[in-house]
């Protein structure tokens, strides 16, 4: 029997999902604030996390930013709010995935399946794996240090990420679904626009600072790494 963590501040909403995750076969712990939710998720060893972010004493991301120094456990971040901002930045800090209320029920246990039962995609790259380097740029897997020349850049893990799979699927156009997929390890059937969202970003650390072109939009498809 899995185990999940509802993070939840909201009375009804924590009692909502207890009795709906109770009734699919799950067992259920509840907290109603972030210091005792992350408290329980380092203690209680949870298969997943339902994670607000919005609650008292620690917000979901800080909630969520500290258990990724701990713990790889699945995190679904549930919130009202539906910025693209915020979604970025859940993702950012380690959430796997992201829902917004209100939702239907029978949405966030299928994505609750999804995430326990398939593995996180992206992996810690072996000690031994070789420097990928395109004309300037230059990432280590090792210690996932990214340069251009012999500047040292400063991208965040998501970032990294993106830009590694990118160079290592060098002159192929790979699909928002596929980047989805491989980077935030899950099948997500949401909103895309996060993938946009860190294309820009690695456009603006790199092809803006340096004057060089290495992130194609493909129309209707997606992205292409070709370094111009």
């Amino acid at each position: 029997m899995s185990k999940i963590l509802v993070i939840e501040d909201e009375r009804k909403i924590a009692r909502f999902l207890e009795l709906e995750l109770r009734h699919e076969g799950y067992d259920v712990e509840t907290a109603g604030d972030g210091r005792t939710g992350l408290e329980r998720a380092l203690e209680g060893s949870p298969d997943l996390l339902v994670l607000d972010l919005m609650l008292p004493e620690l917000s979901g991301i800080e909630v969520c930013r500290r258990l990724r120094h701990e713990s790889d456990v699945p995190i679904i971040m549930l919130t009202a709010k539906d910025d693209v901002s915020d979604k970025v930045m859940g993702l950012d800090m380690g959430a796997d995935d992201y829902m917004t209320k209100p939702f239907a029920i029978e949405e966030l246990l299928a994505r609750i399946r999804v995430a326990l039962r398939k593995p996180r995609a992206v992996k810690e790259a072996p000690a031994e794996a070789e420097i990928c380097r395109i004309g300037q740029l230059s990432v280590n897997p090792a210690n996932y240090e990214v340069r251009f020349g012999d500047e040292l850049l400063q991208l965040t893990k998501k970032e990294y990420d993106l830009l590694y799979y990118l160079m290592t699927h060098r002159d192929r156009a790979v699909t928002r679904d596929e980047l989805l997929e491989n980077i935030w390890g899950y099948e997500y059937t949401g909103d895309t626009n996060v993938v946009d969202v860190y294309i820009r970003y690695l456009r603006h650390k790199i092809d803006e600072r340096f004057g060089v072109k290495t992130i194609q939009t493909i129309r209707s498809v997606g992205y292409l790494f070709s370094y111009e």
